[in-house]
């Protein structure tokens, strides 16, 4: 369990974590590419 000295702290962790999930964060699903990598892909394939 983390502790944060301060609410703009937790904000920022929070904040830190959402966009390595949505932007860099490595699944088979996304053929091990990040996700945003992976939508570029697409697009340049649709």
């Amino acid at each position: 369990e983390m502790e944060y000295p301060s609410f703009n702290a937790f904000a920022g962790a929070i904040e830190e974590y959402i966009n390595y999930y949505n932007d860099k964060r490595i699944q088979k699903k996304t053929k091990w590419m990040p996700p945003v990598k992976y939508r570029e892909a697409s697009m340049c394939l649709g």
